[in-house]
């Protein structure tokens, strides 16, 4: 080869990477301006986005919580970031997050499924339907579950009774260190699955303690980095394992609820429903009868709705407690002022509701908790159901939506010390409790949890009742400093693991 090809050659080659190099600034600059408005208007300012990336390189899907807060004291309470190619516009701070949900809920109180969560249920049940049957589902569902107790004194006796399950099965570790995980669990979960099956389960049985594993693993998965990138660039990331895996146990809890479901099914009587599933299917019967046939009333929506109930009514409750009973091993003071409040107020007797007012210490306690785990930092996706200008801000029709709830329970504007556990802030001067409007870890508007008044009702009851009966201290070797309050990431911030122990005091 001469001289003359080998210029020619590389000649070529170098007029080819200019070119390719152009069309890459090409591509960069038009899918830049994709992301920046096409109209003569004002949307929510951001990071600067990258073509399809977005602001992954910005952002900690670890803790996208912590990227979001930290935008958030940048940008302001509306802006926008990208996940991959994903638009999504985030509220912040306690008033914009209000505005939004509760004075604007027609225009984001729409959901916004997660690709895996919706290919999994097909727009049926609670979490992750929208239109009629979203609220047909909706509806029945606030009606039975009021129906079966939530909220009422049947309720509360089966969450007493609950109490004492629990009660033994911590007195079993005879004061040495153990996770408190899978009791605290099945305790929790016993609750709804008396309501929506009838009927509580004992801790060792094998069926039932796999449907609680089950359930909890998949709400993990749910919140991992290889899930979060499978949602940004679906058919790429199909392949993942956890995407495998969630199929696979999704997939085993839905034959084992089917399996309850079929069982009841044999034996409801119209007359006397027993549970949730027992007025579903006579609601549908009934349907059945008088020849609707498109009705919202079906076994897909009977099996995800329940499923729905089932995972909602474990797990935010669930990781409520064990957060409970770690941060006060972590603050023994704070464990100390609530159990001498319990000894002076309730004595050797079992805890009630109605002993709430009377605590007002106890039930500052537990809100703090809430306000400071703050488990469910975004709430589920909305989305918009119209264009709309919000606080001089463009957001256009169909737009993802996160409302950043960690941001309300830990806006500076709103409580003394965000960052702190400091129970003073729901206690006035008299030391008598005071309700705070930014307290919303159930979120807000016609998308808040439909379960909050037995969620209350548990924390209260199961938190009260065991400080009645335990002290909790750290695992052996372990001090209070060293207690650690990093989360365990998933689709809710639960506790890492750890070890705790529950010391008899009655």
């Amino acid at each position: 080869m001469g001289t003359t090809d080998v210029v020619f050659i590389e000649s070529t080659n170098s007029v080819f990477l200019v070119m390719v190099l152009i069309v890459l600034i090409l591509i960069f600059f038009i899918s830049s301006s994709s992301f920046s408005s096409k109209r003569n208007v004002k949307e929510p300012p951001g990071p600067r986005a990258f073509p399809l990336l977005g602001n992954l390189l910005q952002l900690d899907l670890k803790r996208l919580d912590i990227s979001l807060m930290e935008l958030f004291k940048k940008y302001g309470s509306v802006f926008t970031v990208y996940l991959g190619p994903k638009k999504v516009v985030v509220l912040a701070g306690y008033r914009t997050v209000k505005e939004a949900l509760v004075d604007c809920d027609e225009v984001f109180g729409e959901r916004q499924p997660l690709h895996i969560a919706d290919e999994f249920s097909q727009g049926h049940g609670l979490f992750w339907s929208n239109g009629d049957s979203w609220r047909e589902m909706r509806r029945f569902a606030l009606t039975n579950l009021r129906d079966f107790g939530m909220g009422k004194r049947a309720c509360e006796d089966k969450i007493i009774e609950e109490c004492q399950y629990l009660i033994d099965i911590f007195k079993k570790s005879k004061g040495e260190a153990f996770d408190t995980t899978q009791p605290i669990n099945c305790a929790v979960s016993n609750i709804i699955c008396s309501i929506v099956y009838g009927h509580r389960f004992e801790y060792d049985d094998s069926q039932f303690t796999t449907l609680v594993d089950g359930t909890s693993r998949n709400i993990r998965i749910l919140g991992s980095a290889s899930i979060q990138m499978y949602e940004m660039f679906p058919s790429l990331f199909k392949w993942i394992a956890n995407r495998k895996e969630f199929f696979k146990t999704a997939a085993a809890n839905s034959k084992q609820n089917l399996a309850i479901i079929s069982h009841l099914k044999e034996t409801v009587n119209p007359d006397m429903c027993r549970c949730f599933v027992d007025a579903f299917l006579v609601r549908k019967k009934h349907l059945e009868e008088a020849g609707i046939t498109n009705s919202h009333f079906h076994d897909d929506n009977l099996l995800i709705t329940v499923m729905n109930l089932f995972s909602a009514g474990t797990e935010t409750t669930s990781t409520t407690l064990r957060w409970a009973l770690l941060l006060i091993a972590k603050y023994p003071k704070i464990q100390g002022e609530v159990q001498e409040e319990l000894r002076r107020v309730i004595g050797d007797r079992q805890v009630q509701v109605a002993d709430r007012k009377s605590l007002p210490f106890t039930d500052a306690v537990i809100h703090e908790i809430q306000r400071l785990s703050s488990i469910i930092p975004t709430a589920l996706p909305h989305k918009t159901t119209r264009d709309i200008t919000f606080q001089g801000h463009f957001i256009e029709k169909g737009t993802t939506v996160f409302p950043f709830l960690t941001s309300v329970l830990h806006d500076p504007n709103e409580w003394e010390r965000p960052h702190s556990f400091y129970p003073a802030h729901f206690l006035d001067k008299e030391k008598k409790f005071v309700k705070q409007d930014a307290f919303i870890p159930f979120s807000a508007g016609r998308r808040v949890c439909l379960g909050e008044s037995l969620a209350r009702m548990e924390l209260f009851l199961f938190f009260s009742t065991l400080l009645q009966h335990f002290r909790f201290t750290p695992a052996p070797g372990v001090s209070e400093d060293e207690l650690d309050l990093t989360p365990s990431v998933g689709a809710t911030l639960g506790p890492s693991p750890h070890k705790l122990c529950a010391v008899s005091c009655m």
